[in-house]
């Protein structure tokens, strides 16, 4: 599936927050086509939703995802080191939806986080659960954590650069067990090449 025909369901009946000029949605869409990127799955309709990406085995991930971001017109909040919120990049950061955090003050985050969820009216979450380009296990949980706290889905999406292909894969809708959804994460993951296989935690 293209990532017109993408653009076209998610935008029909649509609950998540839109953003982003029309134009830049089409332009987008055509430069991934050109780069012989596809898309399989549709991305799920939901009011408020924590959207899983991976593997991180490369900056270009950045890339790849801020054209299928505009693509789809979603406005986002993410997290980042706070070390990459310095000018210029750091404008451009905040501007997409970045949040700078610092790892050595994270105790307490899920909770506030996910009460930050709670409180919105709509709201996407995007999350690396690596939390770094180089091969780690196992992978942080908290992305599962504010899912289970604020009461909300977490659709898992994968890069495949062997394939070219944007995988929008399962919806978690409900979490009740960290350690058995988790399970559900490295399986689907398993299935996804990154950019550096190397350094995918599945090879």
């Amino acid at each position: 599936m293209s990532m017109k025909q993408i653009l076209d369901k998610s935008l029909a009946g649509r609950q998540l927050p839109k953003h982003w000029p029309n134009w830049l949605s089409r332009f987008s869409a055509w430069v991934l086509f050109r780069r012989g990127w596809r898309a399989e799955g549709n991305l799920a309709n939901r009011r408020k939703l924590i959207i899983s990406i991976a593997p991180h085995t490369s900056n270009w991930d950045f890339f790849v995802g801020l054209f299928v971001l505009f693509t789809l017109r979603l406005k986002i909040s993410f997290f980042g080191k706070h070390s990459l919120f310095i000018p210029p990049i750091g404008g451009l950061l905040r501007f997409i939806g970045g949040i700078p955090v610092e790892r050595s003050k994270a105790h307490g985050m899920v909770g506030a986080i996910a009460e930050k969820i709670r409180a919105a009216e709509t709201m996407v979450l995007v999350l690396t659960p690596e939390g770094t380009r180089k091969p780690v296990f196992p992978w942080r949980s908290g992305f599962i954590q504010i899912a289970r706290a604020a009461q909300v889905p977490v659709q898992l999406v994968g890069f495949d650069y062997k394939k070219k292909t944007i995988v929008f894969g399962p919806v978690i809708e409900q979490v009740e067990n960290v350690e058995q959804q988790m399970q559900t994460v490295y399986a689907f993951y398993a299935r996804v090449c990154g950019k550096f296989p190397g350094n995918c935690l599945i090879k």
